[in-house]
């Protein structure tokens, strides 16, 4: 039996409104980029071309790219449907350093507690 990689940092399955985090970018479609909630076992949000920036937007490549891992804020969760409305132009400064401190805190956390258990 393989390793199990599930990696949700949380124990809730989706993240609360208003929360900062840290995202995967996946896709980019005509009106919406798809992303990896990276702190909730890669589950998908999506953001609308429109709360991508407060400026005009002239080229979403400029504004995301796929692969790259962005700080973001949710915006709307439905648990019943499982979407997740997500915000890069309302996060601030504060949210951006917020975010990445602890994400990285919590995967050496994650990272320590998975080698711990593969010696047991």
């Amino acid at each position: 039996m393989g390793p199990n990689l599930e990696c949700r940092l949380y124990e809730a399955r989706y993240p609360k409104v208003d929360m900062p985090m840290m995202i995967q970018a996946k896709n980019i479609a005509d009106i919406a980029a798809y992303l990896s909630l990276l702190e909730y076992n890669n589950i998908e949000g999506m953001i609308l071309f429109s709360e991508l920036s407060r400026v005009q937007i002239w080229s979403v490549n400029n504004l995301i790219k796929v692969g790259h891992i962005e700080p973001v804020i949710v915006l709307r969760v439905d648990k019943e449907k499982g979407y997740i409305d997500l915000s890069k132009r309302r996060v601030s400064e504060e949210n951006i350093q917020a975010c990445e401190e602890r994400f990285f805190y919590l995967l050496k956390k994650d990272f320590w507690k998975r080698s711990r258990a593969s010696h047991c």
